[in-house]
């Protein structure tokens, strides 16, 4: 029974609280002794968020609104090497290996190539530091290689790509 009185009671007490709370709220009798109140209260309308009950004013909230504040945000497709080409191919063992390719960013750059088991052949450029654009480059192969297939392994950064050369 005094659990039951109490749980009711408890129950009357804080719905009078709510009720007492809204009636302040609305008619503004909280903010009377508010700073915030009197100073504008010298003005001949009230700020909206006093007209709401709130006492902080909320941002305004438009659908649709976009903002013009652009964060730079790395994306999955964002390559650091892109357009690789390697030609003439296939190659006489006497001519030059053309080399074009596209870095995004400022990297170190290395081009090997290797034979079919993985072996490194010969080092064609590598560099600390390689310029943002296209980049071109000529390798004179000069009887280097034989007859075969090779790899030209390209390394910007952490990405790397290998193209297939067949020497005639």
């Amino acid at each position: 029974m005094k659990r039951s009185n109490t749980y009711n009671f408890s129950w009357a007490i804080l719905i009078m609280a709510i009720v007492s709370m809204n009636f302040a709220f609305a008619y503004g009798s909280a903010f009377k002794k508010d700073t915030i109140y009197s100073h504008y209260k010298k003005l001949k309308s009230k700020p909206s968020y006093l007209k709401s009950g709130l006492p902080f004013a909320l941002p305004p909230v438009k659908p649709g609104a976009i903002s013009s504040v652009k964060f730079p945000i790395a994306k999955a497709d964002d390559k650091l090497l892109s357009d690789v080409e390697v030609y003439p191919n296939p190659i006489a063992a006497t001519d030059q290996l053309n080399l074009k390719y596209v870095v995004s960013r400022n990297t170190n750059v290395s081009i090997k190539i290797m034979d079919i088991l993985g072996n490194d052949i010969a080092t064609v450029f590598q560099s600390r530091t390689v310029d943002i654009g296209e980049q071109k480059l000529s390798y004179s192969l000069n009887g280097k290689l034989s007859r075969g297939f090779y790899f030209v392994r390209i390394a910007a950064g952490t990405e790397s790509v290998i193209k297939r050369i067949s020497v005639l």
